[in-house]
């Protein structure tokens, strides 16, 4: 699952902050991956790939709705939180296939579904990376991404960009490197297009909006349980600490009671040949 683009290691991020990031499940991912699923409607007996799957939001309900003679592969690089998804699956779920692997390079095709809930920003290549994902997919089967809207949590990646210290080499240069959009796919109607030139066609977006109600807790949770926690995670624990203090601080300054966690979803098929 992504956040902003920027020079830090998002990956690792995710290693290192499995259980941050699973305590965000019920108030963020849980209900972006249902509004996901909801869309791509995984059907009894489909085999599926659900990339980045982190740790299951979207996977876990799609293996119940494929039921058990469907396949679910979930792929995410992150071990710990493909860990989680392990445990949660437990053996109840024998439709669904953990992999600690890279999507953009899943050598396996013919799924007659492929999903991907906030993944392909943290692709290098996120065109090619997309478009990887859609060969995946069966000549006439559906792919849908997920990504944020424009605007979402771009409040706390300028306020916490501002409250790293001045020396920092990690602060993005521009307000574009901290916004957690695609660039040229921010509006349903771009990403639609967007998508389109990745080679899915009969395409369409949409916008689900959402926003999140701030508490002090929550609005640091934001940081540690997503991929802005590579901002902080070189610093130490009295830097970190003086940096959570003046990011508060700026929060409650601006007067931000909340923070825009907006998605687009775009939903297509592959030609049929």
């Amino acid at each position: 699952m992504g956040d902003v683009r920027a020079k830090p290691d998002f990956v690792a991020s995710f290693e290192e902050a499995g259980t941050a990031f699973a305590e965000l499940d019920a108030v963020l991912w849980e209900p972006i991956s249902r509004a996901t699923v909801l869309r791509s409607q995984p059907r009894f007996d489909e085999r599926v790939l659900d990339a980045c799957s982190g740790d299951g939001a979207s996977a876990l309900p799609t293996a119940e709705l494929v039921g058990p003679g469907g396949v679910v592969d979930a792929v995410d690089l992150a071990e710990p939180l493909v860990s989680i998804m392990r445990d949660r699956a437990g053996e109840r779920m024998p439709q669904l296939r953990p992999h600690v692997a890279d999507a953009t390079t899943w050598p396996y095709t013919g799924y007659d579904l492929v999903q991907c809930v906030l993944g392909i920003l943290f692709f290098d290549d996120p065109e090619a990376g997309t478009r990887h994902l859609v060969e995946c997919v069966r000549p006439g089967g559906r792919a849908v991404f997920t990504v944020w809207g424009s605007g979402a949590l771009d409040v706390i990646g300028e306020l916490l960009a501002d409250a790293l210290p001045a020396d920092d080499d990690r602060v993005p240069e521009s307000d574009d490197s901290r916004r957690a959009t695609i660039v040229g796919a921010e509006t349903a109607g771009s990403f639609a297009h967007w998508l389109s030139e990745r080679g899915l066609v009969e395409v369409r977006a949409e916008v689900v909006p959402r926003h999140l109600d701030l508490t002090p807790e929550l609005a640091w949770r934001l940081v540690v349980g997503t991929g802005l926690r590579a901002f902080v995670a070189r610093l130490d624990d009295e830097a970190r600490e003086a940096v959570r203090e003046r990011y508060l601080a700026a929060l409650e300054a601006r007067g931000t009671a909340s923070v825009d966690v907006t998605t687009l979803i775009g939903v297509g098929h592959r030609a049929p040949e």
